[in-house]
């Protein structure tokens, strides 16, 4: 089923989205991956805030690539989600509601999708060239020193995505 969503990420959100649903994105989702993770992590086990609001937060496992003249952002292609594993329990536990990535999860993943009532989508892998059309703005938020890796907040209006496992662990990858 088709389902129109707009962040922030809610429990009321992901209480009406189903393992198997298309869904289309619009609003304000960041970007992280695995150092990006890894700084966050080390953040909050020095007592540090994170540098984005996690609470109902939207990641998106991605690194575009350099935007071209006149564009927004380059290339926005979805991360393997697997290498967030070891980090997503902890941001999952703060409040994150949402991840947008590409590839199977951990169980100690999904434990926390489920403890906290999360989702995990997934993006079309290959396509970053035809995702990065759906996002409007992009700014660093930090880490600028790690490039493709630093945290971006993006706006996106209507990013496909499909949701892999829903908040009761349903996965769509054991479904299939």
């Amino acid at each position: 089923m088709d389902k129109y969503i707009n962040t922030p990420i809610t429990e009321e959100v992901t209480a009406d989205l189903k393992y198997g649903d298309y869904v289309y994105i619009t609003g304000t989702i960041y970007v992280a991956r695995d150092a990006a993770h890894k700084r966050m992590t080390e953040a909050l086990e020095k007592g540090e805030e994170l540098p984005i609001p996690i609470k109902d937060a939207t990641i998106y496992y991605m690194g575009p690539s350099p935007a071209r003249e006149g564009k927004v952002i380059g290339s926005a292609g979805p991360t393997t989600a697997g290498r967030m594993d070891k980090y997503a329990p902890v941001l999952l536990d703060l409040g994150q509601k949402a991840m947008i990535g590409k590839g199977k999860r951990n169980k100690e993943v999904i434990d926390a999708i489920i403890r906290n009532k999360a989702v995990y989508f997934a993006a079309v892998g290959g396509a970053g060239a035809l995702l990065s059309k759906c996002i409007t703005k992009s700014k660093i938020i930090c880490y600028e020193d790690l490039g493709a890796e630093a945290v971006l907040e993006i706006e996106v209006l209507n990013f496909p995505a499909i949701v892999v496992i829903d908040r009761d662990g349903n996965n769509l990858y054991d479904m299939v």
